[in-house]
């Protein structure tokens, strides 16, 4: 026999950034209890909204399974002693498994006597256990936990109501003084009380009260309105998946519908309107067939229909004042010079060790005219990223970017290009904060990624000189999307650059600067250390494995590309038979070069023709060797053919022999071979799969 269950917690309205997380940690959670429980079932389903998390499980059996098992313990020999007693071991095994020695039987296993148990556990009645659900609730986390009154839970929100049904019967339990009960609550202003007799009428007696619990049909229906409206007045209506999310979260029983704006707010910049329209009001903007914005937004109103051009009315107004004070804003703004702004940077403070935002323009200005030479730019562009970086910050200290601090660089390309800036100039302000997300748009000009390199690196070896490094999920500064932004920067423009070099170039920047920085070695080791960490993240998501990960990064990033290249080209050799020999090969040379104490190596002392061969092949390798080619292919085939003289070496010579001069002579021609493999990556940190 099977019955329904539905368990829901009725809350304060939740922030809608916290409820998908929420509901599936419900699930999740409900799934592994009930498997702990030995209680089958067969379905589970969420639900959410702003009010309410809610599970339902179909098929719910009316007993736990009953376990009969049979449980192996130590061997006869050591159950038993020579006086033929059970002996301590075999005492505790019977007692841990709730028997005595009475249960204890003796069975061979592969040639073996151990003894067993036969152990019996009845399931218990599902409806004694499912009390103890509210340790599911309990055990609920959400982005902030608060405690509410007096109360000691700490909860996203005060919980108002609990439901709790197995069948038609109450399953009583309670939470934060809050009980259980067969009562929930529909629309907070459309709906009324509704006592709920069977589980499986949860969704439809919540929908007749104006709450719809699967936020795929609230989003199902959001779309639908969108692309009604779309239709009927031949617009279109980009649709942010982000957005989405987060507006069928804010509402129980969404009802779309369209606003207008006055035309002439128009003529302030498109992304102005739309994070005046998404982030603040959170309505989708409306653009034509064409693409051009016009003056709508749509908005989604928790309820149904009634009154409806009262609520647009109220909508128009509220946008109306926000895009007011933009306008305000933007042409007060236009008042100010480029100079101006800069100069009221002078008083903005970065960090406290690190001076004020001037201070690290400064900064970003010399390093970015040292990459530049790094990557040799030409004169042109140089002078172009010079100015950009010396003027990337100058739109903090305006009204626009204080009233939409999601504008920044942004509005300082608008703002250039009205100053008379070049458009790379201005386009390279606003693209030196990418990628905003780890996974964002990267830059899409040379001088733009310059800046963008330069502006990041300044801040990462700022703060973790200071002792500002990333712990746990802390990362104020946000350098752990930094450096991977770094990284990815690199690594698409096809940069021949270690990131090791990098570094000493933003820390030799911080020596010249007003604010220099203590143990320059010590902070340059926790830089290394830093990127070889996000550098092995982005390794792993581009799915090496870590065992070759530890292999190319066991010396630092180098030129991240080229270690990239090298990881892939490591991972298809790891399966290849072919490469078996190689490997063998270069590997016994890593292992025994760790003996050398030089790397001084005299042809005179040679004695076989095999050292001399190796020799020999080993000076055309060094020769051949370039890691500026970024041909990790190329270059594991060059090292590839010291294989063969190599094993020709070790078949015909002693390298540990009795002669010091000779052996080591020996040892010191394998230290300068392991270089050059070290060079590519540490084939000893690798586990072959050829050999299992």
């Amino acid at each position: 026999m099977t019955k329904n269950a539905l368990f829901e917690i009725g809350l304060e309205e939740l922030p809608a950034r916290f409820i998908d997380d929420a509901e599936s940690q419900l699930k999740e959670k409900t799934e592994a209890w009930l498997h702990d429980l030995r209680i089958s079932y067969e379905q589970i389903r969420s639900f959410s909204t702003p009010r309410r998390l809610a599970v339902m499980i179909k098929g719910v059996a009316e007993e736990q399974t009953t376990i009969a098992e049979e449980v192996k313990g130590p061997s006869l020999k050591i159950a038993k002693g020579e006086d033929g007693n059970w002996t301590k071991a075999a005492i505790g095994f019977s007692k841990g498994q709730g028997k005595t020695t009475d249960d204890l039987y003796i069975k061979e296993l592969n040639g073996t006597s151990y003894v067993f148990i036969k152990k019996h556990i009845e399931g218990q009645t599902t409806f004694d256990l499912l009390p103890e659900f509210h340790k599911i609730i309990e055990s609920i986390t959400f982005g902030k936990n608060m405690r509410w009154g007096t109360q000691s839970i700490r909860y996203a929100r005060p919980i108002r109501w609990l439901v709790g049904l197995f069948g038609s019967e109450i399953i009583p339990f309670e939470v934060a003084k809050v009980t259980s009960s067969n009562l929930t609550f529909g629309h907070r202003f459309l709906g009324d009380n509704i006592t709920l007799e069977d589980p499986l009428n949860y969704e439809s007696a919540l929908l007749n009260q104006y709450v719809i619990v699967d936020p795929l049909k609230r989003e199902e229906k959001i779309l639908k309105g969108i692309h009604t409206l779309e239709k009927d007045k031949d617009i279109q209506i980009p649709v942010d998946k982000h957005l989405l999310d987060e507006v069928r979260n804010l509402v129980e029983f969404p009802q779309v519908f369209l606003g207008s704006f006055d035309q002439q707010f128009l003529k302030l910049p498109d992304e102005v309107l739309i994070i005046s329209m998404k982030e603040h009001q959170r309505y989708f903007p409306v653009k034509s067939l064409d693409g051009k914005l016009l003056p709508y937004f749509v908005g989604i109103r928790n309820g149904n229909d009634y009154a409806i051009d009262t609520v647009i009315k109220g909508n128009e107004k509220v946008l109306r004042a926000r895009l007011s004070d933009a306008a305000f804003f933007y042409e007060e703004d236009q008042k100010h010079s480029i100079e101006y702004y800069l100069a009221k940077l002078e008083r903005v403070v970065f960090q406290e060790k690190l001076g004020t935002i001037a201070n690290k323009v400064q900064r970003v200005t010399a390093l970015t005219e040292q990459i530049g030479k790094f990557i040799h730019l030409n004169t042109d562009k140089m002078s172009l990223a010079i100015r950009a970086a010396s003027i990337c910050k100058f739109d903090l200290p305006t009204n626009m970017v204080n009233e939409f601090t999601e504008l920044q660089g942004v509005i300082g390309e608008k703002y250039a290009h009205l100053y008379g800036e070049n458009d790379l100039v201005a386009q390279a302000i606003r693209e030196h904060y990418l990628p905003i997300q780890a996974n964002g748009d990267l830059p899409a000009t040379e001088v733009g990624a310059i800046v963008s390199i330069a502006d990041k690196l300044d801040t990462i070896t700022g703060c973790i000189s200071v002792g500002l490094m990333p712990t746990g999920s802390q990362d104020p500064y946000g350098l752990r999307r930094q450096a991977t932004g770094i990284l990815r920067i690199v690594k698409t423009f096809k940069w021949d650059m270690q990131i090791e070099n990098l570094l000493r170039i933003a820390q030799d920047v911080f020596k010249q600067s007003n604010v220099p920085l203590s143990n320059h070695d010590q902070s340059f080791v926790h830089l290394k250390e830093f990127f070889s960490l996000r550098a092995a993240f982005l390794l792993k998501e581009a799915a090496v494995e870590q065992d070759i990960i530890q292999a190319v990064l066991h010396d630092g990033v180098g030129i991240y590309d080229y270690t990239l290249a090298k990881a892939q080209t490591l991972s298809e050799k790891r399966n290849d038979d072919a490469f078996k020999p190689i490997q063998e090969a270069l590997v016994r040379v890593l292992n025994l070069a760790e003996k050398a104490e030089t790397t001084s190596v005299d042809p005179q002392l040679f004695e076989t023709d095999s050292e001399k061969a190796l020799y020999e092949q080993y000076q055309f390798v060094e020769e051949s060797y370039q890691d500026t080619d970024r041909n990790a292919e190329k270059n594991l085939q060059l090292i590839a053919k010291l294989a063969e003289p190599i094993h020709l070496f070790f078949d015909n010579n002693m390298v540990m022999t009795d002669n010091e001069r000779v052996r080591n002579n020996r040892l010191g021609l394998l230290a300068n071979i392991a270089n050059i493999i070290n060079r590519y990556a540490d084939l000893t940190q690798i586990e072959w799969k050829q050999h299992f």
